[in-house]
């Protein structure tokens, strides 16, 4: 299984690299930030956004069973036309030398 994630401190800590490893995925490389290439930019906290606009929450505990089940809802071909497209990002930003491509 291919995984991918960003280069935050938790996702790259010794624990979750371990896990990783012990899983079995192969850890797709994540160039340092760019709004190009982070998906959850882009692609999966817009719809995210709108979904949870106007909502108010009072605790943690509210987002979390508000957000577990919207992603839970979606197609696994909502994830992987996400991935598909991240693809493509990849492939324009080494076209322009990393330079800006969001519109």
């Amino acid at each position: 299984i291919l995984y991918h994630h960003d280069n935050a401190p938790s996702h790259t800590s010794l624990k979750a690299m371990v896990k990783l490893d012990q899983l079995r995925f192969e850890l797709v490389a994540h160039p340092p930030y760019s709004p190009d290439l982070a998906s959850s930019d882009y692609y999966l906290f817009p719809k995210l956004k709108r979904w949870l606009q106007g909502k108010k929450f009072t605790s943690n505990e509210e987002v979390i069973a508000e957000t577990e089940p919207y992603f839970e809802g979606l197609d696994v071909s909502y994830y992987r036309k996400g991935i598909e497209m991240l693809e493509n990002r990849y492939t324009k930003c080494i076209a322009l030398e990393s330079n800006y491509i969001e519109k």
